[in-house]
Parts: structure tokens; C-alpha cells; sequence
């Protein structure tokens, strides 16, 4: 007998049985240098990479063999563009066509809103993705093959240009002194903008791509979903790069000339929307960059992307419907469109899934390690937003604290309303209206 699971429940499935193989794969001998790691350091990176984080416990370069950093490579590639998206690929290969019960599952794996057009959004991903993942490796070529030698250098700038894009956050340049990230590269413009643009392009989403390349840079024949991806994307980046500059101009940024804190500044901005590099010392950041970076990490990338996080939309919905409110008026409008009531009841949904799991998992951290609630804030906002950037204490978590990291990065990438429906029983509502309620709100 045939079983269908929901489609909810299948791509939840599915990540789990790709994090799971890569855990396995990632204990082999060949994976690691010295001793083959143990199951839960295993299943924390392959868990981190599959749902694009960048967390880690173990250096990616100085703990891995080439292996053991290509396996950690395809975990984030399929955690990126999805399990679903990869898997369709090759049935078109092998000449299958899509039913209607697979149409649905890419609908949510994809993050189409239709299920017309499923099939030719797919077939486009993977050519726009590999392009733009070899554009920016051929940039970063440019740069890392002098430093490190033709074969290094090439595998460093395909690596990278794969994690920006993917917005995973895993990187190797742990040679240079574990867990640095791209702190050396703090004054590169090269470096610096050619992984901003990666992270930017990637964590738009395929959809936004696909209407621009139809309608092309006439903002007034995109479609809504496109329009509010680009102005709360546009507000995140250059809002949160200016505070930036007044935040870390004499803290994180004191020591740089003026050009360097601009760009330091920019990648800062840029890189806690789920891709966690940093060119800063984030430790170094002053309370207000902290904060800063906090709801950066938790607003995250758009709908559709390899970005994880609340999501744009989500919030420019609700601030949305809070002008409306704050107006007195009952209709909620953006760009000529009305909103749909169950839409604002969905990001309302979402906010508070987030929130509430982060303040959970916040005080469950704080109790079971020796840590300041500012960096258990950090750490945990990082991986339910599948970010990656953290204050240096991945590493020292015990045993359930990494367990606890892991589902938050696991429920990042599936979404947190996603994961709330896993567990829901579909009951059909009664067909009467009940009395209407009235109490007092604020």
C-alpha cells in the first residue's frame, strides 16, 4: 500500500534523512583530520550545513579533510536551493513528469505561490544558480589564487562563492586562525562586495529573479510579492548600514580609515540576513550593534531564497497593518493592492512562533550553561534564523545545549509555522457561526 505523507510533512522528512546521511558520511575517517569525530559533532555540521546556518563546532579547515569540506559543500547546496528542488531535477533527467500531489510539495518547497508555472521555475533555478555561483568564484579567484596557489585558491573561491550564495556561513579560513571567518578580508573590497552581492542575490529568492528577468526594470509591472521583497529588503540594507556606522564607528569599526568603515559597515549590514560571515570582531560590537544584529538575524532573508529568518515580507506585512491601526482605518493596502485578512493572520502566526521559541530556547540556555543572556541571545536568535554569526561560544555548548541548537537551526530552515503544521490534525471548522466576543485589547 502506497502512504502519502502531507507535503508539510515530507519536506520535513526529507531534510531530516539528508542531515541524517550527511552525519554519517561526516564520520567516516576519510571525512576527518585525526580521529573520526563523534555522531553529535557530526550531526551538528551536517545539520548547520543542510539548513544553511554556519554554526559550528568544529573549523571547517582545520578539522576537515577535502572529503570531509565537499560533503559539508553539497549538504549546502541542497539545503539551499531544497531537497524537493534537487530531486525534481533529476526526474526531469530520467523523463518523469509532475503529478499534482508533487506540484504541491515544490509549491511549499520552492515557495511558489501557484501551482502554475511549478515546473518551468524549477528548470530555471539550478542554470541561474549555477551561474551566479560561478560568476562569484571566478571574482574570488582573483583573489584567493594568488594567496593560496592555483588548486587551493580555486577550491576556496568555489567553496565561499557556493556558502555566500546559499547564505550558509561556513568558510576555510580557519588556517589562518580558527573560527576567523572573513576578518581578514575586513578592508577588501573585492572579497567584501563580491560575497555582499552572493548573499543579497541569493537571499532575494528564485521568484523576485524570475519577475525581474520577465518585466525587467519596470517596478511598476512586478508583482506585489516582488515589490515588497525589494523595498524592505532595500530599507534592511541601507537602514541597518548607516546605524552601523553610528554604532561601530569608535567600537567594532575604531582603528579603520573611513573607506574601510563604510565597507565594514555595508558586509555588517548585509551579512546577518541569514549568511553569517563577518569581517568584524563581533564581540566587539557595541550593545547597539548587538541589538542590531539581533533583528537582523531574526527578520532574516524573503520568501522562496536560500535566506532563513521571519522573512522580509512577514514583517513589512505587520508594520503594515500596524499603520493601518494606528490610522483607524480597516482595510490593509500596499502598492495599489489590498491585503488579505488571513495573510496578516499568518504573519502575525509566524512573529510569534519565532519569538516565543527564541525567549524558550533563550532561558533554557542561560540555565544550562555559564553564559550572559546577551550571548545566549545571540547564539539562539543565530541559529533559529539560520544565521551562523555567533560570540565564539558554539564550541564550548555541552551536550543538550547543542542538541538544542540543532532543532532551532532544523526549525529555522523548515519555518516556524511550517514546523508547527507537522504536528497539526486538519479538523474541518463547524459550518455555524458562534456569538462574537468582545474584550479590550492594549
Amino acid at each position: 500500500m502506497k502512504i502519502r505523507m502531507s507535503p508539510t510533512r515530507l519536506i520535513a522528512f526529507g531534510f531530516l534523512m539528508v542531515i541524517l546521511v550527511g552525519a554519517l558520511l561526516l564520520m567516516l575517517p576519510v571525512s576527518s583530520k585525526g580521529e573520526p569525530v563523534s555522531f553529535l559533532d557530526a550531526l551538528f555540521t551536517a545539520t548547520s550545513a543542510t539548513c544553511v546556518t554556519g554554526l559550528v563546532v568544529l573549523d571547517t579547515f582545520t578539522s576537515w579533510t577535502g572529503f570531509g569540506q565537499v560533503v559539508i559543500l553539497l549538504l549546502i547546496q541542497i539545503g539551499g536551493l531544497g531537497l524537493m528542488t534537487v530531486i525534481t531535477l533529476f526526474s526531469f533527467a530520467l523523463g518523469k513528469r509532475l503529478g499534482l500531489y508533487n506540484r504541491i510539495v515544490l509549491m511549499q518547497s520552492a515557495g511558489n505561490m501557484t501551482l502554475s508555472g511549478i515546473g518551468s521555475l524549477i528548470r530555471r533555478i539550478i542554470p541561474f544558480t549555477f551561474v551566479i555561483e560561478a560568476l562569484g568564484a571566478a571574482l574570488l579567484a582573483i583573489r584567493f589564487i594568488p594567496e593560496f596557489g592555483f588548486g587551493k585558491g580555486l577550491w576556496f573561491s568555489a567553496f565561499h562563492s557556493v556558502s555566500a550564495f546559499c547564505n550558509a556561513g561556513f568558510d576555510l579560513m580557519g588556517g589562518r586562525a580558527p573560527f576567523s571567518s572573513m576578518t581578514h578580508y575586513v578592508a577588501d573590497p573585492l572579497v567584501t562586495l563580491t560575497l555582499s552581492a552572493l548573499i543579497i542575490i541569493g537571499g532575494l529568492g528564485f521568484l523576485v529573479w524570475r519577475d525581474i528577468r520577465n518585466q525587467g526594470f519596470h517596478f511598476s509591472k512586478y508583482q506585489l510579492h516582488t515589490k515588497l521583497v525589494l523595498v524592505s529588503s532595500a530599507a534592511l540594507l541601507f537602514g541597518g548600514w548607516l546605524l552601523f556606522l553610528i554604532f561601530e564607528w569608535n567600537a567594532a569599526m575604531e582603528g579603520l580609515t573611513v573607506p574601510q568603515k563604510l565597507l565594514a559597515a555595508f558586509f555588517q549590514s548585509v551579512t546577518p540576513r541569514t549568511a553569517g560571515f563577518n569581517t568584524l570582531d563581533l564581540n566587539k560590537l557595541s550593545e547597539s550593534g548587538n541589538l542590531l544584529t539581533n533583528v537582523l538575524m531574526l527578520i532574516g532573508g524573503s520568501p522562496g531564497s536560500t535566506a532563513g529568518g521571519m522573512k522580509t515580507t512577514t514583517v513589512a506585512v505587520l508594520l503594515l497593518c500596524t499603520w493601518t491601526s494606528a490610522r483607524g482605518r480597516r482595510r490593509d493596502h500596499a502598492f495599489c493592492y489590498s491585503l488579505d485578512r488571513d495573510m496578516l493572520r499568518q504573519a502575525a502566526s509566524i512573529v510569534m512562533i519565532y519569538l516565543t521559541m527564541a525567549i524558550v530556547a533563550i532561558l533554557l540556555l542561560c540555565a544550562m550553561e555559564p553564559i550572559t543572556i546577551k550571548q545566549a541571545m545571540f547564539e539562539v536568535n543565530s541559529a533559529i534564523g539560520t544565521v551562523g554569526c555567533t560570540l565564539g561560544i558554539t564550541p564550548q555548548l555541552g551536550v543538550a545545549s547543542q542538541i538544542l541548537v540543532i532543532l532551532l537551526m532544523y526549525v529555522g530552515r523548515l519555518g516556524g509555522l511550517t514546523f508547527t503544521l507537522i504536528f497539526a490534525r486538519q479538523r474541518p471548522e463547524p459550518p455555524i457561526d458562534r456569538p462574537t466576543g468582545k474584550l479590550l485589547i492594549g
